[in-house]
C-alpha cells in the first residue's frame, strides 16, 4: 500500500505564509510528477484546481493565480513533496490535496492524499 500524508495547513492572515508538505510511503518504486491540487470551500462538485506539478527532474508548472507567490518542491531521497505559499490571499482558502504519479512493479498508479485545510483571513 502507498500513503500520501499532508501537514502544514491552517488558519493564516492575508499576506501571510505557509508551508505545505507531503510525505509518501509504503511500497514505491519511483515517483514521476507530483503535485497539489485545491478545491475551494463550498464547491464538492467542483473539480480540483492544479496549483502547482514537479517532476522527477525538478521541471515545475504553476497556475497563474499563484506565479510569484507559492513555490512548490520536492525532495527525492525523502519521497517528501512541499509548496512554500507566500503573500496569501482570502480566495487561496481551500482544501489543498497531494497527488503523485507512482511506480510499483512496473506500473504507474495514480495517488491522492487526504487533504489539508488552509484558511486564509483578510
Amino acid at each position: 500500500q502507498v500513503q500520501l500524508v499532508e501537514s502544514g495547513g491552517g488558519l493564516v492572515q492575508a499576506g501571510g505564509s505557509l508551508t505545505l508538505s507531503c510525505a509518501a510511503s509504503g511500497r514505491i518504486d519511483s515517483i514521476n510528477v507530483m503535485g497539489w491540487y485545491r478545491q475551494a470551500p463550498g464547491a464538492p462538485g467542483k473539480q480540483r484546481e492544479l496549483v502547482a506539478s514537479i517532476t522527477s527532474g525538478g521541471s515545475t508548472n504553476y497556475a497563474d493565480s499563484v506565479k510569484g507567490r507559492f513555490t512548490i518542491s520536492r525532495d527525492n531521497a525523502k519521497n517528501t513533496l512541499y509548496l512554500q505559499m507566500s503573500s496569501l490571499k482570502p480566495e487561496d482558502t481551500a482544501v489543498y490535496y497531494c497527488n503523485a504519479n507512482i511506480y510499483r512493479y512496473g506500473l504507474g498508479y495514480n495517488y491522492w492524499g487526504q487533504g489539508t485545510q488552509v484558511t486564509v483571513s483578510s
